[in-house]
């Protein structure tokens, strides 16, 4: 059984939108969707390293897409969910929701 990695708040939030992105995405569609879908705005510098670590764990693959039909046009790098990104967002999310039934005791009046 492979170690696990864990997965910080951002590379979840990443594979989520992702996994929402039907043929995948590339950097400005997957801040867009996590800023349309949480209100959260991610800086460039912080989307690009996660999707780097993220494939280095072996969670979303990449490919380079054909570059944009206009003088200088670039290629994007495109990001698709691997299985193991699945099951690790699955577990990561199945910790968050085991923590979170807590969170009831919180609340304002109500003894342990």
């Amino acid at each position: 059984m492979p170690a696990r990695t864990g997965l910080g708040e951002l590379e979840l939030l990443v594979l989520l939108a992702l996994a929402r992105l039907d043929d995948g995405g590339y950097g400005v569609s997957i801040r867009d969707e996590i800023r349309r879908r949480t209100g959260r705005s991610i800086s460039p510098g912080a989307i690009y390293p996660t999707l780097d670590r993220l494939e280095r764990k072996g969670f979303v693959q990449s490919k380079m897409g054909t570059p944009e039909p206009v003088p200088g046009g670039r290629a994007k790098r495109h990001f698709t969910v691997c299985p193991a990104g699945v099951r690790e967002a699955r577990r990561a999310w199945k910790q968050y929701a085991t923590l979170a039934r807590g969170i009831a005791a919180l609340e304002p009046g109500r003894s342990s």
